[in-house]
Order: C-alpha cells, then structure tokens, then sequence
C-alpha cells in the first residue's frame, strides 16, 4: 500500500525536528521476518529531546507506533498508517553506575549483558537469551532462563502521547508474566538494571551456557520472530503446538520450525499474511486438541 505522503505537513509543524522524518518507508529490512508494507512515516529522532518535540507538536489525530530491533515483529503487508518511530544512535549509550547499569532503549540486550559480565556484575545474564532491545525488554517484560526484566530493573524512562518525559519505577510498571501496565502511550526511552557484585569468569560461562542453549534449541539462524506464544499457566507453548500436529506446518512460505514448534519460520518468500495465518491456524489446532487458547507473544501491527 502506498499511503498519502504527510510528510511535508509534519515537517511544517516541526522546523526544529532533527531526526529523520521518511514517507512510504518500507518496514520489512527493519524486521526479523523481513515481511511487511511501508510505514507512513518513519521518524528515527536524535535523541530524546528530539522525540520529545515531535510528539508535542504531533496532530492528536496521526496514529503512533514503535518498533524496535523488529526481533518479535509482524508487519502486516498493507504496511503502517501514521508515524512509526525507530529509536537509534540517540538512544544506545550504556553506563555502568556502581552495581547499576543505565542503558538507552535501542541497546540490544545482550550487549546490557556483556556490559554487565565485564563490570563484574551479575543478575543480568540471562538478557543474552533475549532477541531484541531494551525497550521491547520494557514493553513486554521480557524474559528468558528463569528471569524477566521486572526482577532487574530499577526504574524506566519515556515519553508520553504529549510529549512529557516521565520516569518509572519498577512498581509502576506494574508488570505480570509477558506484560507491562504502564500507559499504552509511553515510548521509553532508557532503563536502569540492578546487579549484585559477581565473577566476571563465572557470569561469561552462564551467558555461554545460554548461548549453547539456544543454538541448540532455536532456530536463531532462520527469519523467525522469537517465541510466537506465550506459555499458558502450567503449560509450555510447544509442547501443546507438538502434541496438535503442528511441527513443520507450513502455509505458503511460512513454517513452523521443525527444530523449536514455538517458532515461526520465514522460508524465504513468505508475506505477512502467510505468517500470521500460519499462527492462526497453530491456535486453532491447539484450541481443538487441548482446549487451551494460545495468546500471541509476538506483537503484530499495520493493515491486511
């Protein structure tokens, strides 16, 4: 889809933006899938005073969404009304501040945890299992190898719909398994974990046991998204996918991994439409054979 360009009326309304502001921007580079249509508008600000001033100046009207790294992402192939905001260079730096470590939004996680392993700090090892970046880590309280972002994490920096820096702290985030409570509206944009005091050597051999596992588990060599399911209440999410029959699944380009039935695959040339309804059809099978609704963990966005 091809959208009317709103460019040029943003920028009018915005003659001090320093970000970039692109019209008709294609979002599949930007995903892990490498599917999807354009975003409306792709804004990648400076920094967060730059997003700061954008949203404040921002008609009420023009829908906002934010991706990530695109690691746990489904774009639909219609592509994203409004503007879609990317966080970049502006938002990576990472500080080490005694036992804590403060990171911009657009680190990848796993270099949170490298940064910690070195600084001797442990506790945060398990963000190496993590295919994404902080703010998604923020959004979705993700987690993985028996630890989530809530047991970590100190307090959490955003801006709202209307342009006002505000800061969290780890009880406002008010955070369940795979969930964040905090408004719909906040775009963070930086984080601050806690560390206890640990063994450089002994924190590297976990974060490499974790690595072991997922090579050996995941298949993080494909264009897949992550985990597509959550894990129902006493249930693991591949196990009821295997037990349904769906291991190696495909529906057009899309399969579900033969190696990990929790993990969707893009075979090479599959559209969104293909993934999406590849997960579609898991559920239902799912919901058939166990009774169990399956809810998804991968975050889907734009039109059909």
């Amino acid at each position: 889809m091809i959208f009317p360009d709103i460019v040029v009326s943003l920028t009018s309304n915005t003659p001090r933006l320093r970000g970039r502001l692109l019209p008709n921007e294609p979002l599949a580079p930007l995903t892990w899938f490498r599917v999807g249509g354009p975003a409306q508008a792709l804004f990648m600000p400076e920094d967060e005073a730059d997003l700061a001033y954008l949203l404040a100046n921002l008609p009420a009207d023009v829908p906002v969404t934010v991706v990530g790294l695109g690691s746990n992402l489904i774009v639909r192939d219609g592509g994203v009304a409004g503007v879609v905001i990317r966080l970049g260079r502006g938002f990576s730096d990472i500080k080490v501040e005694g036992e804590r470590i403060r990171t911009g939004a657009a680190v990848p996680d796993v270099r949170v945890a490298q940064a910690a392993q070195k600084a001797g700090l442990a506790g945060l090892a398990f963000l190496r299992g993590i295919p994404g970046a902080v703010g998604g880590a923020l959004r979705m309280n993700g987690g993985a190898y028996g630890r989530e972002t809530k047991d970590t994490l100190v307090e959490a920096r955003g801006v709202d719909r209307a342009g006002n820096v505000r800061v969290f702290a780890n009880g406002d985030m008010h955070y369940t398994y795979r969930h964040c409570g905090a408004p719909d509206d906040i775009i963070f944009t930086e984080a601050l974990f806690q560390g206890t005091p640990g063994d450089p050597a002994a924190i590297a051999a976990e974060m490499d046991k974790i690595t072991e596992s997922r090579e050996a588990t995941q298949p993080i060599r494909s264009r897949t998204g992550g985990s597509t399911f959550k894990n129902p209440p006493g249930h693991k999410a591949w196990q009821l996918i295997d037990a349904a029959g769906c291991r190696g699944l495909i529906v057009g380009d899309a399969q579900v991994s033969e190696m990990h039935c929790n993990f969707l695959i893009n075979r090479g040339n599959a559209t969104a439409a293909d993934i999406e309804t590849l997960g579609e059809t898991v559920r239902q099978r799912v919901k058939e054979n166990s009774g169990v609704a399956l809810e998804w963990e991968i975050k889907r966005i734009g039109v059909a």
